[in-house]
């Protein structure tokens, strides 16, 4: 089961995580953290339109954090705030509720599909997911505050 877990191609996407550093100037950043491992997951986006256009993450995690920060970071650039919400909801299902992984652009993500059956890493795998959600809402209420301030 461990060798279903940690793949060669989890390990291949653990050790190269693209779009890795800091954006000072976001619209929105948002750390997640999963107790059981220790593992953190900070990211930094700009929006344009509700499509993300810039993205920096910083990555401390294990190798199945890793990997989905690498998933995130390959496909993240161009996709919409209602496409990555509902990528986190698809792989929140995938792990949790024996869902399918999601398709399109987002389909790598069917490599962590054995995590399922291991619930004390599903936090890991969500990390980036999590913190990409987060972002984009504190993106949203940055938005609204300034919208506010200017009526």
């Amino acid at each position: 089961m461990l060798n279903d877990i940690y793949s060669r191609r989890i390990l291949e996407l653990a050790a190269d995580i693209p779009l890795q550093g800091t954006l000072p100037d976001a619209h929105g950043s948002a750390k997640a953290h999963s107790k059981l491992c220790g593992s953190t997951v900070t990211v930094h986006l700009k929006l344009d339109d509700n499509v993300v256009s810039a993205f920096a993450q910083e990555v401390k995690a294990c190798a199945l954090g890793q990997a989905s920060s690498s998933i995130m970071g390959r496909h993240v650039i161009g996709s919409t705030v209602e496409e990555l919400r509902t990528v986190r909801e698809e792989v929140h299902r995938m792990l949790k509720a024996s869902g399918q992984p999601p398709s399109g652009k987002w389909a790598d993500l069917a490599v962590l599909k054995p995590v399922r059956d291991l619930k004390a890493r599903h936090a890991s795998v969500l990390l980036a997911f999590d913190a990409v959600v987060d972002a984009l809402a504190r993106a949203a209420a940055k938005e609204a505050a300034a919208a506010g301030s200017t009526n």
